[in-house]
Formats: structure tokens, C-alpha cells, sequence
């Protein structure tokens, strides 16, 4: 043992060798008889210094010691690395396995373009399409996406979710009463599913890579497929929710719209009634006759006008008269015919016959006879004259006193118009803009129906090589040998530091006071 000691002083450093000799018991000198022993006395604050000076000096380790202290412990560290490497072996093997799968998904921020006004406008700058992306990937792993998970995977009843409960809890063994739990099964499905599943954005493109991780692979893939597709049907709920809500809004400004365009068109027909406006064709019915009267007023002043100048020219050439009415009277046609035949024999018998002669008279008599016949046609042709004339002046009078009563109407027509026009324009925008709303809604109502959501899934989830969770047994066995043979060396230097504490120093001996 002291060969021992004197090897293992030997290869200490002079630091360390000084506080062993000073706590090794068997260094100090035999005492002397003639040496007064001074007895113990009460620890002071001198002595707790040097009690605290030991220790320090004594944790100026070496090398040398911790070599001893870790041969001297060599066996429980051996143990403890068997027993971490055990440990391991055992964690990977009774360690539920979990496989992790990876889908890639492409978030387009623009939408379909399916009408060339869409209710939804299309982010145009970056930094739209940034935000758009972003609150789309929110969308990804809010709880509306997983709940619709849950409920179509039917996970509440999954035990890997939802475990089942013990039936002797810690608070059932204390006597205490957990009372109704307020987290269903439900609930407790959609927490567990949030913390299996991983989102990462690629900060170069829109494509977002989901990761869900299970206790078996094809758990996993459906989960993983499942999830896509209730993100693209909250995608198209919300939309067509979107739509739904500005098409009731519509609708119930489209009645307000409605009943203000019935009455401003019963404002303008009560305005028309009130005054006696009437239209055909979008034209009032006293102007049309207005129209009319002037037509039939310019013609009968060209009719008299010539019934005037026929009369006159019937007048003024008496026996020998030629116009119109006497040219397309048959009577005076064959009247002149044959006073210009008579005439003739007249004249001829005359150059043989003398004047009293009977032949000549009788030719002069009928002569005669039928020139008072002709003169008789001309008067009744200008009586025929003067009565048509009389008539056209009359029709004429007639036309422009009612042409006049009917201006005078006009007139107050049109100025009741300046009222009206304006209740038209009125009720014309009215119009206008319920028309605009109700195709508007119409168009709304439709663009319920479809899905214009950009969202592709352009990497599908396949079976992962390996399980991602515990890792492989070689490592875990690694693993818990390193932690064994750590805390085998902890232990072993904890140990040996603590051997050389207990090692109380022998008390000392006085010399008498010569």
C-alpha cells in the first residue's frame, strides 16, 4: 500500500503532491513526549479559510489522479456503457416506429382567369402575391383543413391520435374527480394531427413541402393526400362563401334598386296623365299631329294656290279659255269640234252663197247655237272653278286655325317636356344601374359553382425508405454507449474525488513552550 501511495505521489504534479501531502495522514512526523498537545478549539474564520484554501488546492487535478481515479472505476464504466448500449438496443426495438412522408405542393397566387371581371382581383405587384401565397399556406395548416382531415379519415376513433383512456389515472388513485373533460375526441385527434405535421416554403418559387408523420407509411400517404385535398376544398369554400355573401348583398340591394325603378317610372307616367302626354315611338302624340297639320296645311295652301290660278286664268280667257278643265272636259272638246267644223262650212258656203242667203243663215244660226253652248260649259267650268277655290281656301282656314290650336298645345307640351325629360333621365340611371346589379348578382350567383383555385400537387407522397423515428439500431446502440461510457466517467471521477475528500488529516502535534 505504500509503495502504492509513493508511486502515485510520484507522478503528481507539484501542486497537486503538496495538498496530498498536506491531507495524506501518514506524512506527518511522530510526536515528541516532551510536545504540549494543544486541544481543539472552535472552528474560526481562520481556520474555515484554510479548510476552503485545501479544497482549492486540492482540486488542482492532474492527469496523474484522474488516470487512477478512472482505472479505479474502469469496471463501472465498462458496465454502464453495456448497460447504455442494452438501453439503446431496447428503445429501438420496442420504440413504436415513424415514417415520415413528403409531398410538394405549388401555391400559384393567381387564381383562374375565368371571366375577364372576377370577383376576386388578381394580385398583380410581389408583394401581393407574397401575401397571397403566405395566407394560403396559413390556410394549409389551419384547423378547418385538418378538422375536414379528422372527419374524413375518421381519426377521432384512430388509437394513434386519440389513445384510449387509462382506467386507473393518478388523480382516480388520490381520490380526486377529474370531472367532464371539455376536449373531444375530435379535439384531441386535430392537436395530435397539427404536431405531426411540417410546412416548408421554398424562398424562391411558391412550392410549399409538407411533411406528415405517422406510425405506418400509408397512414402517412393518406393523411398527406387527404390534407391537399381539404386544402383545396377550404380554398374553394371560402371562395364560393365569398361569392355566396356578395350575392345576398346584391340581392337585397337589388330589391331596393327595384322598387326605386317602378317608381320613378309610375312618376313619369303619372307626370304624362297629369298632363296629357302622349307618346308613339318615343315621340309625344301632339307633336306627331303637329307634323301632320303642317304637311296638310302646306298642301292645301299649294291646292289653293292653284284652284286660284286656274280661276283666274278661266276668267281672264273667257270664250277662248284653255286650261286644264276645259282641256278634260269631253263636252267642251266636242262643243269647239264643232264649232270649228261649222266654221269651216260657214266660210266655204260663204264664198259661194251670199250673206242671206238660207244655207248661210242656217250655218250662221247653229253657229251661233253652239258658241252658247261653249260659253255655257265655260261658266260652268268657272263655277266648278270658284267652288273648288272656295273650298281650297276654306280647307286651308280651316287647317291653320287648327294648326294653330294644336301649336299653342305643342308649345305647353313642351315645356311640361322639360319636366318630364328629367323624370325620364331619372328613371332611365335607375335603370341602368338595377340592370348593372342584377347581371352583376346573376354573374355572382354562377361563380359559386365553379373553382377557380390555382393549387397543383406536383410531388405525391411515396413510401419513405426507412422510418424516419427512432433511428436506425446501430445508432441508437451507439448512442447509449457514449452516454454509458459518459456517465461511467462522471461516476468514476466523481468517485474518486470523493475517496480523497474523506481522507480526514491527522491533528498535529505542539511543541512545549521551552
Amino acid at each position: 500500500m505504500s509503495s502504492a501511495s509513493g508511486s502515485f505521489q510520484s507522478g503528481r504534479s507539484p501542486s497537486g503532491a503538496r495538498a496530498y501531502a498536506r491531507l495524506d495522514t501518514r506524512a506527518a512526523p511522530p510526536r515528541r513526549s516532551d510536545e504540549h498537545v494543544i486541544k481543539p478549539q472552535a472552528p474560526t474564520a481562520a481556520s474555515e479559510a484554510v479548510t476552503l484554501n485545501r479544497i482549492g488546492e486540492f482540486l488542482e487535478l492532474d492527469f496523474g489522479s484522474m488516470f487512477v481515479w478512472l482505472r479505479a472505476g474502469f469496471v463501472t464504466i465498462m458496465v454502464l456503457a453495456v448497460v447504455g448500449a442494452a438501453l439503446g438496443a431496447a428503445y429501438a426495438m420496442l420504440t413504436k416506429p415513424h415514417y415520415t412522408v413528403s409531398s410538394e405542393i405549388l401555391i400559384d397566387p393567381a387564381n383562374l382567369q375565368v371571366v375577364p371581371d372576377d370577383l376576386f382581383a388578381q394580385p398583380g405587384q410581389i408583394d401581393n402575391q407574397l401575401l397571397n401565397a403566405g395566407s394560403k399556406l396559413r390556410v394549409l395548416t389551419s384547423g378547418n383543413v385538418f378538422a375536414r382531415v379528422v372527419a374524413d379519415l375518421d381519426l377521432a376513433n384512430d388509437p394513434e391520435f386519440v389513445a384510449p383512456e387509462p382506467l386507473f389515472s393518478l388523480s382516480s388513485l388520490l381520490g380526486g374527480s377529474s370531472g367532464p373533460s371539455l376536449m373531444t375526441p375530435e379535439l384531441i385527434a386535430l392537436a395530435s394531427l397539427e404536431k405531426r405535421i411540417t410546412t416548408r416554403a421554398d424562398e424562391r418559387s411558391f412550392v410549399v413541402t409538407m411533411g406528415v408523420t405517422t406510425e405506418s407509411s400509408e397512414k402517412s400517404i393518406r393523411i398527406s393526400n387527404a390534407i391537399v385535398d381539404a386544402f383545396r376544398k377550404e380554398l374553394a369554400q371560402a371562395e364560393a362563401d365569398g361569392a355566396s355573401r356578395t350575392a345576398d348583398s346584391l340581392n337585397e340591394r337589388l330589391e331596393e334598386l327595384r322598387s326605386g325603378v317602378n317608381l320613378a317610372e309610375e312618376r313619369v307616367e303619372a307626370y304624362k296623365r297629369e298632363h296629357g302626354l302622349q307618346s308613339s315611338s318615343g315621340e309625344l302624340v301632339s307633336t306627331q299631329s303637329m307634323t301632320q297639320l303642317n304637311s296638310q296645311v302646306i298642301a292645301a295652301q299649294t291646292k289653293a294656290i292653284e284652284a286660284e290660278a286656274a280661276y283666274n286664268e278661266l276668267v281672264a280667257g273667257g270664250f277662248n279659255a284653255s286650261t286644264g278643265d276645259t282641256q278634260q272636259s269631253a263636252t267642251m272638246s266636242s262643243l269647239r269640234a264643232q264649232h270649228v267644223q261649222l266654221k269651216q262650212q260657214l266660210d266655204a258656203e260663204s264664198m259661194i252663197y251670199g250673206p242671206r242667203h238660207p244655207t248661210i243663215t242656217r250655218l250662221q244660226t247653229q253657229v251661233q247655237a253652239v258658241e252658247a253652248e261653249i260659253a255655257a260649259e265655260i261658266a260652268r267650268i268657272v263655277h266648278v272653278g270658284k267652288v273648288r277655290l272656295d273650298e281650297a281656301k276654306a280647307a286651308l282656314a280651316a287647317l291653320t286655325a287648327e294648326a294653330d290650336t294644336v301649336r299653342s298645345g305643342v308649345f305647353t307640351d313642351n315645356e311640361a317636356m322639360v319636366q318630364l325629360r328629367e323624370l325620364e333621365r331619372d328613371a332611365s340611371s335607375k335603370a341602368a344601374i338595377y340592370e348593372s346589379f342584377l347581371a352583376r348578382a346573376r354573374e355572382v350567383t354562377e361563380r359559386e359553382q365553379f373553382d377557380t383555385t390555382n393549387i397543383r400537387l406536383i410531388s405525391t407522397a411515396v413510401p419513405p425508405p426507412a422510418r424516419s423515428w427512432p433511428p436506425r439500431t446501430a445508432i441508437v446502440m451507439a448512442a447509449g454507449t457514449a452516454a454509458g461510457l459518459l456517465l461511467g466517467l462522471v461516476l468514476a471521477i466523481g468517485l474518486g474525488v470523493r475517496r480523497d475528500m474523506r481522507r480526514a488529516p491527522k491533528p498535529a502535534k505542539a511543541g512545549s513552550a521551552a
